[in-house]
Parts: C-alpha cells; sequence; structure tokens
C-alpha cells in the first residue's frame, strides 16, 4: 500500500494546487492562531472549496476546550477533518463528532506504542514531544520508538520531516501516511517548489524499496 503524503500549513492556494498536483491525500489548514502557518477558516474555506473531492480537508487545532467552537470553525472553513494537539482537548463528541478525527500524540521516552489502544480517534499522528510548541514541533523523535505503532493503530507521521529523511522514517515506522509542512517550505507557509517535488519523490522511492 502506498504511503500517503499530508502537506500541511497550507496558505496559498498555489501550495495546494501544486500538492494536489504532486499526489497529496490530505492538506492540513492550522487554526492555532499563535502559529506562524495560521489561516483565517474563511480564507480556508476559498481553498478547500477548489480542491478535489478526493483529497481530504484537514483542520489543526491545539489546545482547544470548546467543542462548539472548533465544530464552529471547522464547518466554515469547509474541512472533513479535525486534528487535535494537546495538552488540552474540546469533548470528542457533539460538535465534532462528525469529522474525522485525527489525535496528535507526541512521542517522548515513555510513549508505548500500545497506549493508542486507549485513546479515540480514527488516526493517530505521531510527532515530537515538546511543551512548549502546539500544532506541530518540526522536530522528529526516535522513530524506532514507534515502530510497532501501525499494529495499534492508522499511523500518520509527523515531526521534522524533510526530502532527505522521509524514506528513512518509512522503512522504520511504515506509517498510514506521513506529515510534513516545514520540511517543504521557504518560509513559514509558503511551500518551495522544488522540496515539495522531492518528497512526494522520496515517499515514492521508499514505497518502491519495500515492495521490492
Amino acid at each position: 500500500m502506498p504511503t500517503r503524503v499530508k502537506i500541511c500549513g497550507i496558505t496559498r492556494w498555489e501550495d495546494a494546487d501544486l500538492a494536489v498536483e504532486l499526489g497529496a491525500a490530505a492538506l492540513g489548514f492550522n487554526f492555532y492562531p499563535p502559529s506562524p502557518r495560521y489561516i483565517e477558516p474563511m480564507t480556508a474555506q476559498a481553498i478547500v472549496f477548489k480542491l478535489p473531492p478526493l483529497v481530504l480537508p484537514v483542520g489543526i487545532f491545539a489546545d482547544e476546550t470548546d467543542g462548539e467552537s472548533v465544530g464552529k470553525r471547522a464547518r466554515e472553513a469547509l474541512v472533513k477533518a479535525v486534528q487535535l494537539h494537546g495538552p488540552q482537548l474540546p469533548p470528542l463528541d457533539g460538535a465534532i463528532a462528525g469529522f474525522t478525527l485525527i489525535r496528535a500524540v507526541a512521542v517522548d521516552l515513555g510513549f508505548r506504542p500500545e497506549m493508542l489502544l486507549e485513546l479515540h480517534g480514527d488516526a493517530f499522528l505521531l510527532d515530537n514531544f515538546n511543551p512548549e510548541l502546539k500544532g506541530g514541533t518540526g522536530k522528529a523523535f526516535n522513530w524506532r520508538v514507534a515502530r510497532d505503532a501501525h499494529r495499534f493503530g492508522t499511523i500518520v507521521l509527523a515531526g521534522g520531516l524533510t526530502p532527505e529523511n522521509v524514506g528513512q522514517a518509512i522503512r522504520e515506522v511504515r506509517p498510514f501516511a506521513v506529515d510534513v509542512a516545514s520540511g517543504v517550505e521557504s518560509a513559514p507557509g509558503r511551500k518551495d517548489s522544488e522540496k515539495m517535488r522531492a518528497f512526494f519523490a522520496a515517499v515514492a522511492e521508499a514505497d518502491r524499496a519495500h515492495d521490492n
């Protein structure tokens, strides 16, 4: 099965358009205001409205407690999935129950893959643990810690992925999908076309190597 690619931190249509052309399965829109990749829900809506129907638009929320507010912004932006980063989380029922739920999990030295069985989510985004950063760290973690995670849920691997290291990450973790933002950027929220192409090529090469 080919590894899916989620391009996160989309703020411009031209970046979304290229990601779709290259084969992205999902695009992430960051609704955490302190983030340098923050996008207003209505601005995101204009991009999402033009996406092909089989590309999943994902709204990223961090440290939220109000499920009604999360649901309202997600519906306004027309996203189909919500990605929740802690430490605080809104109720997982009610206003956000109708969305695909991607649960961000910070991987630290105490992480055990079987811990995912205790969490609720349609998929789990594994990212590096940093108590100061929310909504994505941009730093890699020891992928060997997550080697068996795919046995316990649908895994989206994040954290410091680049065209240079994503192949190794895929070989070690065998995730359902990989998630990248800063690793394919020229500046926060602005994607670099050459880095994007190199990233997708590296993912495809890792998949071919695995199949052989």
